[in-house]
């Protein structure tokens, strides 16, 4: 009997295959004189403009002075919580980013004056503030926007006390995965293998031995079963939050509250969700078939959705070796594309380690004034370069933002976010399709655009975010949930999306324990949203009709706090109509039917 090696612990990797935090603040010397020295501007800024902000002047400088506030509070919050997300069995990192959390807290509440007043402006003031300093316009417009459900100073200060409160539900949620959640070892004939959160949803999904795939599945899901009541109840406390809030502020809906920070309406919401639902269903079922026959797979489990078409097809590819996959697949957009992502190969923006305790799965985020920072494991696969590439296409479009934007409106809304990390991976698609030199190649290269881009994004978030619908119903019909409450409804958008074509087996119920999304609002459907946006922006330019279709797309990279709708526009695709989701299916439908040729082809 043997058994595979486990992670190794956060100072046993190498120092290069992690992200360098040195350059936010070289040393804890410099850290802590930061975190006093944002202490301090957060009181300097009470006493230079509580009661002060009488005209559209002083309201310019205390609106730059926030942001360069938020600046500082960036840094110190990027310098703590990474090194608790790369490793979070490391105790004194989490006390260090509660420390600064403490600190953020202390600063907000200092400034909340700031935020109230600017709301009991009138819409005439305002409009003057947005005339003499253009560049505050899109955060004034935020606050004109915020006005409509702004409860009055002492509401919104008793609420503000309840945020940090609130947010420990999600925090519950990640210590339990990724800290003290443990899986035993399963053995697969007279092998034994080891097992963890880690390891499953990084490794052994992607299995390509079948009993070992389904046997990792099987145990896996045993373990998560045996804290699904916990887990049950960490949620319901965070939604009833959520519900409460929503009350509070006029909603008879939760969905509808957490929609108005998106700045979108329930259609677009709906749309997203029902129309994949319908219609991408079909397609899918129809490609999951072809991957069951051309595998030989006696059926086709929940567990074996993640496999390949064709798995040995693929050769090993080293980080190093990607930058040269994501400066060709980006060379279509110009060479200032791939330059302003350059450094994330030499700076160490990138920590692809695998150690115990480091967060699952992969993010990009930036401090400010510094640069973006990305979240991956590396295990040397093809869907590694178009995680990387993805992260990669967020931190283009946050350094574009940030350079174009105040600090303080520089966040896009939550619906158009994930747009310029999809469209990337379907930059790096058309890259390994031009370059495919036989039928095995181009079959390769289109099965990987949708198992690696299409599958996550468009299917597996998707089919998250139509489960979470079902929840946000239930509550807002006033009913309560339990763990098996939450399993039937997570089973049941299963069946209806894959129907016959995948059996759904013992544990796929739980995959709704699996995924921190449900903790940040309405996200999981955004990926679709954005992906939407990014395939039809993608079809623009690959058509050659629009010569102005890859100059639109740069400056909706730029864009800040913007209207979704009008964001979209300025990168040509038009979001009030059906018109971009159908065309992406239609894409989806026309790939699927080249694969199936190409195998015929190849058998």
């Amino acid at each position: 009997m043997t058994t595979e090696n486990t992670f190794p612990t956060r100072d046993q990797v190498k120092v290069e295959t992690t992200w360098d935090l040195s350059q936010i603040f070289k040393d804890e010397a410099t850290f802590e004189a930061k975190l006093a020295e944002f202490k301090a501007l957060g009181q300097a800024f009470k006493e230079n403009y509580e009661g002060k902000l009488t005209d559209a002047k002083d309201i310019v400088a205390a609106v730059l002075a926030a942001s360069d506030v938020q600046v500082l509070g960036s840094q110190l919050m990027h310098y703590t919580f990474l090194a608790v997300e790369a490793d979070r069995t490391n105790s004194q990192a989490a006390l260090k980013l509660h420390k600064v959390s403490a600190a953020i807290k202390e600063v907000q509440e200092a400034m909340l004056f700031f935020q109230n007043a600017l709301l009991e402006k009138p819409a005439a003031e305002l409009e003057k503030v947005k005339a003499i300093a253009p560049e505050t316009a899109d955060y004034i417009a935020e606050v004109e926007r915020q006005q409509a459900i702004y409860l009055g100073a002492k509401v919104e200060d008793v609420l503000f006390q309840f945020d940090q409160a609130h947010e420990q539900n999600y925090e519950i949620y990640n210590n339990a995965k990724l800290a003290d959640l443990t899986f035993p070892d399963f053995e697969v004939n007279g092998k034994t293998y080891p097992l963890s959160f880690v390891l499953y949803e990084d490794k052994y999904m992607f299995e390509e031995d079948t009993t070992v795939r389904r046997a990792a599945f099987d145990a896996f899901s045993k373990e998560l079963a045996k804290y699904q009541n916990t887990f049950a109840t960490t949620y319901y406390g965070h939604v009833l939050q959520e519900k409460a809030q929503a009350n509070i502020r006029g909603y008879e809906s939760v969905i509808d509250y957490l929609l108005f920070s998106q700045d979108v309406d329930r259609d677009l919401y709906d749309r997203q969700i029902d129309v994949i639902m319908e219609k991408l269903a079909p397609v899918m079922r129809k490609y999951i078939n072809h991957v069951k026959e051309v595998r030989g797979l006696d059926k086709m489990t929940y567990a074996d959705l993640k496999i390949g078409l064709d798995p040995t097809f693929s050769k090993p590819i080293s980080f190093e070796e990607s930058e040269a996959y994501v400066k060709e697949a980006t060379a279509i957009m110009g060479e200032d594309y791939f330059n302003e992502i350059a450094p994330a190969f030499t700076d160490r923006w990138v920590d692809y380690a695998q150690n115990i305790g480091k967060s699952t799965g992969g993010f990009a985020t930036m401090a400010a004034d510094v640069h973006p920072y990305i979240l991956m494991s590396w295990t040397e696969q093809l869907s590694d370069v178009y995680t990387l590439i993805h992260e990669l296409g967020h931190a283009g479009q946050m350094s574009r933002a940030e350079a174009n934007n105040l600090f303080i409106s520089s966040e896009p809304s939550l619906y158009v976010i994930e747009a310029p990390s999809t469209f990337n991976e379907l930059l790096l698609t058309g890259y390994l399709q031009a370059n495919g030199e036989d039928d095995r190649t181009q079959r390769f290269a289109l099965a990987n655009m949708l198992t690696n881009t299409y599958f996550h994004n468009f299917i597996t978030h998707l089919l998250e975010a139509a489960y979470q619908r079902e929840v946000y119903r239930l509550i807002d019909r006033g009913d309560a949930f339990t763990a098996d409450t939450l399993s039937d409804l997570k089973k049941g958008v299963l069946e209806a999306f894959w129907g016959d074509a995948v059996e759904i087996n013992p544990g796929a119920e739980l995959t709704w324990m699996r995924q921190p999304h449900y903790y940040m609002g309405l996200y999981s459907y955004t990926y679709s949203a954005g992906l939407t946006i990014a395939t039809q922006a993608y079809l623009n330019i690959r058509s050659g009709e629009d010569d102005q279709a890859i100059e639109k797309w740069i400056n909706f990279l730029k864009l800040g706090r913007v209207n979704p709708v009008e964001a979209a526009k300025v990168a040509g695709v038009d979001i009030t109509s059906s018109e971009p989701l159908e065309n992406t299916i239609v894409f989806l439908n026309d790939t699927v039917d080249a694969i199936i040729d190409y195998s015929k082809k190849l058998a």
